[in-house]
């Protein structure tokens, strides 16, 4: 059983983790969630410079240095062994960011303070999906708004929004800024990753970013505010419903639509995670 508590307008959850059919897991989650909007627009208005770090069950083994999943070397974080990468950078980086996010897992919260010990998780992680899959985001801040994410995915958002129709159905005509980094091995040298990403922040205006970087984020999130003013959200897979791959059975993407452009080598080589093609697709003829 699902709760209206957990209800996020303008969504669907196909989640089916029990934890949302319990008011025990996060009664005060409505409260919550408009008091995180609140700040979000606060934060902006007063173009004060706040990160966002979100934490989920891949960080927990990336932070323990286990070689699980995503955190596994060769898989997408790095190329090579935990030993030959600055491994206590993003141990430490993990910890000096300003507001935390977690799922709403029970597993999820307990691996949290386990990894982060007496760092405090100040909103569900479902907050930052479902205001991405609602659109409030991106109607809220447009025209300030940014994303920063792995390459080639920036690279599709930036062909896919040239289409009228999908600029509808987001609410927005553009994003101000566009941020990339390497898809994969961002975490191999975490210097020359902030060095990518700090370079192309010079030079842009957002002043709120949507950010869906991987593991990298533990090492990197806390050091983009010397770079630009502005908020820094770590919203993970959302970025990937922007770029028209979300996997539907992820949190709050559920009435999610794809919009994709018929056009194969833009999906080349891009990681799609745990997308399989489910849920609602439109596909964009490209108009030269």
């Amino acid at each position: 059983m699902y709760l209206d508590l957990y209800k996020i307008d303008g969504t669907k959850n196909l989640d089916a983790n029990p934890c949302f059919g319990s008011a025990k897991t996060y009664s005060n989650f409505q409260e919550k969630l408009s008091e995180f909007k609140d700040l979000l627009v606060d934060l902006v208005d007063k173009n004060e410079s706040k990160t966002f770090y979100k934490f989920g069950d891949g960080d927990y083994f990336f932070l323990k240095g286990e070689a699980v999943g995503s955190a596994s070397p060769g898989r997408r974080a790095l190329s090579k062994p935990y030993s030959q990468i600055d491994h206590q950078a993003f141990k430490d980086g993990a910890r000096e960011c300003d507001y935390y996010t977690c799922e709403i897992y029970p597993d999820n919260r307990k691996k949290f303070s386990e990894v982060l010990p007496g760092v405090s998780i100040d909103y569900p992680a479902e907050f930052g999906y479902g205001l991405v899959t609602n659109k409030w985001l991106l109607q809220t801040f447009a025209g300030k708004i940014g994303l920063i994410g792995a390459d080639m995915k920036m690279n599709i958002i930036r062909n896919v929004i040239e289409a009228p129709q999908y600029q509808d159905y987001l609410g927005l005509e553009q994003f101000e800024d566009y941020v990339s980094l390497p898809q994969r091995f961002a975490c191999d040298d975490i210097d020359a990753t902030e060095k990518m990403v700090g370079d192309q922040l010079e030079n842009t205006t957002s002043k709120i970013f949507l950010m869906g970087m991987g593991h990298v984020k533990s090492g990197l999130i806390h050091r983009l505010k010397k770079y630009t003013d502005a908020v820094f959200l770590d919203v993970g897979a959302s970025i990937d419903a922007l770029a028209g791959i979300i996997d539907v059975e992820r949190p709050y993407a559920g009435d999610w639509t794809n919009y994709q452009i018929d056009e194969t080598k833009l999906y080349e080589d891009v990681d799609f995670l745990a997308y399989d093609g489910k849920g609602k697709h439109i596909l964009l003829e490209r108009n030269d």
